[in-house]
């Protein structure tokens, strides 16, 4: 599964999952100086019960790593991820 980066608007960003022309998941950020505000996260109900949204969730997190970002928690999905693990701890703001 390979997710594309793209710039929806001026500073809203985006991984997106995209089959066929149809976008089954994305992961949405508005970004804030150096902090991505992490604003939506939806998977297809193609898609759901496999990980999708944890795996866009690793991949923005890694993209933060690599641009020095770091990470604020809007969508409900993101809120409880960073509650469940500790393995975003290097990037929550």
């Amino acid at each position: 599964m390979e997710f594309q980066l793209q710039q929806q608007a001026d500073k809203k960003h985006a991984f997106v999952y995209e089959q066929e022309g149809e976008r089954l998941a994305e992961i949405t950020w508005q970004q804030k100086g150096q902090v991505m505000v992490m604003d939506h996260t939806y998977v297809s109900d193609k898609l759901r019960g496999q990980g999708v949204a944890k795996k866009l969730l690793d991949h923005a997190a890694a993209y933060a790593r690599e641009q020095g970002n770091k990470m604020e928690a809007v969508c409900s999905y993101v809120v409880a991820a960073f509650e469940k693990s500790d393995a975003y701890n290097d990037v929550k703001q």
